[in-house]
């Protein structure tokens, strides 16, 4: 009789285990299924300094932070798809993520130039307030809405420098013919004053200074430059970067992707994206300088300024340019003029805040 008990108490216990079992395992799969895996495919190399990694730390916080909910795996440029198909690959939702800039998609919205880096332009500080409180944001997501695409600011470099020349620049006639990796709105600038742009990806622009493809580069500040090895290639390094004095990077989501989380991923996304933002600036801020002596003591780089009349050349050249383009596509005139009313509040606003307190803390 104890015996039969017992089997029957078994065999029930059993049961009972069995069938947490299978609730833990049904619990399991439940779980996994909920998880979100996106691809972010980038224009950069793999784990690039201040880009390419930019790119790691947003796709590890938005996992972070989502707990595991929304799993972001990063690709570099050419992993996935090229550099310069990235625009592309997210639209069409082969990616739900890209992490990039806005000056190299000119060829399809003219208008993303602006939300980049306008030359004469913006700081970095600027050019975030523009973005989020002067009605940048509105106009950028207005511009890619065609494209299925919603973006957002991800990455400041700050000032730029001038590029790498491998004859020195001590007039304006010094750019008639010259072959230069200048993308954007920079770009058609050199073009107004007889160079030639060329767009290249961060990848190839070594090779094509090397070789002799082009005659000079852009492509950040000392600090992604040494990383580059670029005074291998060209022996004088100017400043300041006039084409691009704040220049952003974006983080362009697949629209139909964005709007089918919930909304907690969703204000995830755009806090670990304004996180990466600021981030990014942070660290150019702390290591430019280190790498430029490095450039200079080590490498023996040429630091040079441009020319006083090469500088208000560029800039009258940059007015006329951008007064172009804008003239030439409704929705660039629109970013265009918001572009101007809020570059004249916040100059009148940094006379006598920015620019007052630098010139003072110069006084001895």
């Amino acid at each position: 009789m104890w015996g039969k008990l017992a089997l029957v108490g078994l065999t029930a216990a059993s049961l009972v285990a069995c069938g947490g079992s299978e609730e833990k395992a049904t619990a399991k799969v439940e779980k996994a299924a909920d998880v979100i895996h996106w691809k972010m495919v980038t224009t950069w190399p793999k784990n690039f300094p201040g880009l390419g990694t930019a790119a790691e730390h947003l796709a590890e916080n938005i996992t972070a932070m989502s707990n595991g909910r929304l799993v972001v795996k990063v690709y570099a440029a050419g992993e996935l798809v090229p550099a310069l198909e990235v625009f592309d690959a997210v639209s069409r939702g082969t990616a739900q993520v890209g992490h990039g800039g806005a000056f190299y998609w000119k060829g399809k919205a003219p208008a993303a130039q602006f939300f980049s880096a306008v030359p004469f332009g913006f700081t970095a500080q600027e050019m975030n307030s523009w973005l989020h409180y002067g009605g940048g944001l509105k106009l950028w997501e207005e511009t890619y809405a065609p494209f299925n695409l919603i973006p957002m600011a991800a990455g400041n470099t700050g000032v730029q420098m001038g590029g790498w020349f491998n004859k020195e620049i001590n007039s304006l006639a010094d750019f008639q013919g010259l072959k230069m990796r200048l993308p954007g709105l920079g770009g058609e600038v050199l073009k107004k004053v007889g160079g030639t742009p060329v767009n290249l990806p961060g990848s190839e622009i070594f090779t094509a200074l090397q070789t002799g493809t082009i005659d000079a580069t852009e492509w950040v500040g000392p600090y992604n430059d040494l990383a580059f090895g670029l005074y291998k290639a060209a022996k004088f390094y100017y400043y300041p970067g006039w084409h691009e004095p704040g220049s952003t990077m974006e983080a362009i989501y697949n629209k139909e992707a964005f709007e089918a989380l919930p909304n907690d991923l969703q204000l995830i996304v755009r806090a670990a994206t304004r996180q990466v933002n600021a981030d990014m600036l942070d660290e150019f801020t702390a290591r430019n300088n280190a790498a430029l002596e490095t450039l200079v003591n080590e490498h023996h780089v040429v630091l040079k300024p441009f020319p006083k009349e090469v500088l208000v050349a560029l800039k009258k050249a940059s007015t006329e340019t951008l007064d172009e383009v804008a003239a030439a596509d409704p929705m660039s005139q629109k970013v265009y003029n918001s572009f101007k009313e809020f570059n004249t509040k916040v100059r009148a606003w940094h006379e006598i805040s920015e620019r007052a307190f630098i010139n003072a803390r110069e006084l001895e």
